[in-house]
């Protein structure tokens, strides 16, 4: 297929390009590097079936090769980017969105939306299945994250009921694994890099706060999948599993034999005090759930950043 990736220097961009060469794929990748690091395409790059576009998405542009499946993951997600960058997180989610879909609508190309469980904010239901409306605070800081992603799959929805675009809206649970930047400000790469440092690891609230926890080649596996069966959704694809934040920590502190301690701060406003996603739709839909287990994935992390940070 000729495939267009759109946010293809990111964390799950760049393993999404991997995969899909590696199935066969000619692939064209977008990315603005707001977000991206171009090392994160050192592998894609020696690939005669990949090329490159540095572009911002949020402006129009024509390119001239058709594609058949369009991948639309060109946003920031670093809690700390997104809120020093609050209007470019915005359009990422709507004039990105736009032009992405009318390009889509030229070609009759399948679009596949990553979407996000932030849409459901600080949810009032538990698990998270994708019939909730979700609890989002519309004027907080973290809104321009939240309500940009909501936009999107507005607009996404939208298409498809005007012009019958074929599309598939996934919201994506935490996500992990090699090629998330160092100062990323996720709970995992936060606690890794701390941890490998011999710094404390900094734990906000009471560290009672779930997440789920989903290895990037997994997560990737369930995008493929929606490209491929077109089906609207919204679905969730995550890992069907709940930890606290201080059992992340002490799962960290033991992987790494660190003897870092852990240290208490204020919760940021708006910050969700659960995840846990039901994907029985994914399951249904795409034939998919994941496979890698936390602690396989975490070692994975874990040895990426100790080469990282020079310590492997």
């Amino acid at each position: 297929m000729k495939v267009l990736v759109a946010g293809a220097a990111g964390f799950i961009g760049s393993h999404l390009v991997d995969a899909l060469l590696e199935r066969g794929d000619q692939v064209v990748g977008v990315d603005n590097f707001v977000s991206g690091s171009r090392g994160n395409l050192q592998e894609a790059l020696t690939s005669s079936r990949f090329s490159f576009l540095e572009h911002d998405v949020t402006l129009p542009f024509d390119y001239g090769d058709h594609f058949e499946l369009i991948f639309h993951l060109a946003s920031i997600a670093s809690p700390p980017l997104y809120l020093a960058k609050p209007l470019e997180t915005l359009a990422a989610g709507s004039s990105a969105t736009k032009n992405l879909l009318e390009l889509a609508r030229r070609d009759d190309a399948v679009f596949v939306l990553a979407s996000t469980s932030e849409v459901y904010g600080d949810p009032q239901e538990h698990p998270q299945r994708e019939s909730y409306w979700g609890h989002v605070n519309p004027v907080g800081e973290r809104s321009v994250y939240d309500e940009a992603k909501r936009f999107a799959e507005a607009m996404t929805a939208a298409y498809h009921r005007s012009y019958g675009t074929r599309a598939s809206i996934v919201r994506i649970f935490n996500t992990f694994g090699p090629r998330l930047a160092i100062d990323d400000g996720r709970v995992i790469s936060n606690f890794i890099v701390q941890a490998l440092r011999g710094e404390a690891l900094t734990v906000y609230g009471n560290g009672n706060q779930t997440r789920s926890l989903c290895y990037v080649d997994d997560l990737v596996g369930g995008l493929i999948r929606a490209g491929d069966v077109a089906e609207l959704g919204p679905i969730n694809l995550g890992q069907p599993g709940e930890m606290t934040v201080i059992e992340i920590a002490e799962r960290i502190l033991h992987l790494t034999r660190s003897l870092s301690t852990i240290t208490w701060h204020p919760l940021p406003a708006d910050d969700p005090t659960r995840r846990l996603p039901d994907i029985s739709l994914a399951r249904e839909t795409l034939n998919w759930e994941p496979t890698t287990s936390v602690d396989q994935g975490l070692q994975r992390t874990i040895d990426y950043f100790a080469a990282q940070l020079g310590l492997a």
